[in-house]
């Protein structure tokens, strides 16, 4: 993992889940790491929810100003530069698609100087309604990068049903993701899997992640 790690994708991809499970393991490594909750389109999903387990495992968390509150106002300000200079992580978990991109938009000028060393990876759920093919995932990763003034450099398979999720709802996406990746020319780095279906931890490139983000039906 490089020292700046962006996550992006649709609504519903996974994408804060494994942003927590990346600071976590970051934490559990030995690092400083930070995360930012660049999310001020959603108020469900947050890793703004996880301020009390962060603080704990000694994560730095920065997040909207109306994070958790019914006050739901888009507003976050952190210092990039700071926080990529004294933190041996920065996760930056970023709303869905192009309307959450356009607040890492504001960021990207910032970000520059810092391109050796960021991975922004493009979450994918082929489960998920709207990015079921990879035409429409391709076609939503270039909306993402557009709003963000950003390029992704690779993939997160994180293609899951939530706690019906099997090893072979998993193992049945690997085409899928592939197929993205041809479009889009960007390597899949990760294939997502929860920590339950162990057997698929043998394949390569594998990423065993613990289920932190619920659904309010789903605790």
């Amino acid at each position: 993992m490089k020292k700046i790690t962006i996550v992006t994708g649709h609504y519903g991809s996974g994408k804060t889940n494994f942003s927590v499970n990346l600071a976590v393991k970051a934490a559990q490594e030995g690092k400083s790491a930070a995360i930012v909750d660049l999310d001020i389109v959603n108020p469900y999903f947050r890793t703004a929810d996880f301020r009390d387990m962060f603080q704990e495992k000694g994560i730095k968390m920065i997040a909207p100003d109306f994070a958790n509150s019914n006050l739901d106002i888009p507003s976050i300000q952190f210092d990039v530069v700071q926080l990529a200079m004294n933190e041996d992580c920065l996760i930056i978990d970023v709303g869905g698609d192009d309307a959450g991109a356009t607040a890492l938009g504001r960021y990207a000028d910032a970000l520059a100087p810092f391109s050796d060393d960021i991975d922004m990876l493009y979450v994918i759920n082929q489960r998920r309604y709207l990015t079921s093919s990879p035409e429409e995932a391709t076609a939503l990763m270039y909306e993402i990068e557009a709003a963000a003034h950003m390029k992704h450099t690779a993939i997160v398979n994180n293609t899951n049903l939530g706690r019906e999720t099997t090893a072979d709802i998993v193992s049945q996406s690997y085409g899928f993701a592939q197929s993205v990746s041809q479009k889009t020319g960007l390597p899949v780095m990760f294939t997502v899997f929860p920590e339950e279906c162990a057997e698929l931890s043998d394949r390569p490139d594998t990423f065993p992640a613990k289920i932190y983000v619920r659904t309010p039906w789903d605790v």
